[in-house]
């Protein structure tokens, strides 16, 4: 059965949905020996299917790892510089990418996984999965702070975000814990929000993405998903996906930033 391309290639692990279209764009994927173009459909059990010259063989096994990213360590895939990534730091053979973004000084919870389509539902800004971080922020916010931050802030470039729920959580010297739940995550979001409020972070750190939970992970460490969080990550995404393929082509379509908090 035919099926779009970029969808074949989730499937057989090679990246989620949006980076296997920059491979089809980057002109690096063929069909039956011919370059293919984004839109393209194939069969896999009567195409030949290659991205950089290498065919791929089909659906492998969906692997699903949690990770504390420390600081200091990249959530992507490569880099130019000579910095630690997040795939440096799992031992695994499974060709994995990370789902959703935290900057280089923020620190918590990545998912890896080879699941193209679960990560394509969890990172793309209209499913609105729900992220919850726990942030430091140097000094007591006043109230009408917190009430700006949970109606939405402006962006330095006009965007003004979505509501998000902010409760205070503790205190740690002059500082005060804040934990944030919110559906949205353009780049560095939480500190350009606090920082429009006037309100310095000092520390990041996601501890939970839908329902799964960063638990007693310390930094660096990371754990295969038993089969009960797997289980309640992939419901927590039933019914959000596609509509229709019309609605997917349209959405993504729109510039949407990359997570990166």
């Amino acid at each position: 059965m035919e099926e779009r391309l970029q969808k074949i290639l989730a499937q057989a692990g090679i990246g989620s949905r949006r980076s296997c279209e920059k491979l089809i764009q980057q002109r690096l994927v063929t069909v039956n020996g011919k370059t293919a173009v984004l839109g393209q459909k194939a069969d896999l059990g009567i195409d030949t299917i290659a991205v950089k010259g290498q065919r791929i063989n089909g659906e492998e096994e969906k692997v699903y790892i949690a990770l504390y990213k420390p600081r200091g360590v990249l959530s992507t895939v490569k880099t130019p510089e000579d910095v630690k990534t997040v795939l440096d730091m799992v031992d695994h053979p499974a060709r994995l990418y990370p789902v959703g973004r935290l900057d280089r000084d923020s620190e918590g919870l990545i998912l890896l996984t080879n699941d193209g389509d679960l990560a394509y539902q969890l990172s793309h800004p209209r499913f609105g999965h729900e992220k919850t971080y726990r942030v430091l922020v140097a000094r007591q916010p006043e109230p009408e702070m917190l009430e700006a931050w949970r109606s939405g802030v402006e962006m330095p470039d006009g965007y003004k975000t979505k509501p998000v729920q902010v409760d205070i959580a503790g205190t740690k010297g002059r500082g005060v814990w804040l934990n944030i739940r919110m559906k949205e995550g353009r780049k560095r979001q939480i500190r350009e929000m606090a920082r429009s409020i006037g309100l310095p972070v000092v520390s990041i750190k996601r501890v939970q993405i839908g329902p799964l939970k960063l638990g007693g992970l310390k930094p660096g460490e990371w754990r295969v998903l038993t089969q009960q969080e797997k289980q309640a990550l992939l419901t927590s995404v039933r019914g959000t996906g596609v509509k229709s393929k019309a609605a997917t082509t349209s959405t993504r379509k729109r510039d949407h930033r990359r997570k990166d908090t």
